[in-house]
């Protein structure tokens, strides 16, 4: 069965969560009949690779993300018309083709709609209508939907009435194999002292509530380092700029080294996630196979990925309540982080469900 993937920036994996999936998935293929195509962006890649991990891959001249999303997926879609049994669309935002590739292709769709992505504040008012109806061509046009969290997939059953499958994302690919050495070799490099800070990973955006956990750190003295591209926009560089004079924040940017990523979540007290959009979000999947308590925003999709059972708040003052609070008071939430982890968002896992869809839609018939 051939199945192409399109609407990730491409692999090996640099970016982020659509990246990480289709790295993962395609690693975890031990299926002979299922063979891989992944479109990559040709501006991201100086290298291109004609294979990987078994996949073939194939390069569209367009970014995957920001204003040139929507070309990159419908040429994406163009270059799938012909050739393959499944083609599974990662995001919404090059739907709007789909009326036409549906009328021209045999291939079945199947589509993960990642969040709600239209109900973003960084979004213009313009942006938010065109997402809305790119998701609403999504969930008409897909053979089998795909959502990753219990919170969006009510969502699209009671706006829609459509079913879907429930398939999350993996988090193991976070754990390393490293010594204590490098561990504490990165601790020292961040001039940390184990288990005495928190941490939050997160791209710099209001809907992160990135202003409601600073002040809460800068408040009560408890050390925060947070990993973000800090100097992604004017937000990002106003909070820069403003909070860079704490000597208890450290604002470090983006990190994708994996064994550095790993010592640092390893070593902190509390993990801290603010997002308040979106489905289930790998750094929260991620952070809850170390251990450590998690303190997540107060929204059903953070709920529902840590079945209720982490803690959450919604102000500034129910955080610092938290983050002041002993860590032992918190031992039954984090070792429930790593039994939920372990249960539900390990990648063998998820690659299974996603093969297991392929062959299902293959008795189905097209839209």
């Amino acid at each position: 069965m051939k199945v192409a993937i399109i609407g990730s920036q491409g692999v090996p994996a640099q970016y982020g969560g659509f990246e990480t999936l289709v790295e993962n998935i395609i690693g975890e293929n031990c299926s002979p009949d299922i063979q891989y195509t992944v479109f990559c962006s040709a501006k991201d890649f100086a290298d291109k690779l004609q294979t990987y991990k078994g996949a073939g891959l194939k390069y569209i001249p367009f970014r995957a993300n920001g204003i040139q999303s929507t070309p990159y997926d419908i040429l994406s879609l163009a270059k799938a018309i012909k050739g393959y049994d499944a083609v599974l669309l990662l995001g919404a935002s090059g739907c709007i083709a789909l009326p036409l590739f549906k009328l021209f292709s045999r291939s079945k769709l199947i589509i993960n709609i990642d969040g709600l992505e239209h109900k973003r504040g960084k979004w213009s008012r313009f942006a938010k209508s065109f997402l809305r109806l790119s998701e609403s061509f999504a969930v008409k046009y897909a053979d089998i939907l795909i959502i990753d969290n219990k919170g969006i997939q009510d969502y699209v059953s009671k706006t829609y009435n459509k079913d879907s499958e429930l398939i999350a994302y993996g988090g193991d690919h976070a754990l390393r194999d490293i010594t204590d050495t490098k561990q504490q070799n990165v601790i020292e490099q961040y001039s940390l002292i184990p288990d005495a800070y928190s941490l939050k990973i997160s791209r710099i955006e209001p809907e992160n509530n990135c202003k409601i956990i600073l002040d809460a750190f800068v408040k009560t003295g408890e050390c925060l380092v947070y990993i973000g591209n800090w100097s992604l926009n004017d937000f990002s560089k106003k909070l820069q700029s403003q909070y860079a004079e704490y000597s208890n924040i450290r604002l470090i940017d983006s990190l994708y080294d994996l064994d550095t990523l790993y010592a640092l979540r390893r070593h902190c007290k509390f993990y801290v996630h603010g997002h308040s959009a979106g489905g289930t979000n790998p750094s929260l999947v991620e952070a809850m196979f170390f251990g450590c308590p998690v303190f997540a925003f107060d929204v059903v999709f953070n709920k529902e990925t840590t079945e209720y059972k982490a803690n959450y708040f919604q102000s500034e003052s129910e955080l610092c309540k938290l983050i002041t609070t002993h860590k032992s008071i918190f031992k039954e939430n984090g070792l429930a982080m790593t039994e939920i982890a372990n249960r539900r968002y390990t990648w063998a896992k998820i690659a299974k469900e996603y093969e297991g869809l392929y062959f299902k839609i293959n008795h189905q018939k097209t839209y």
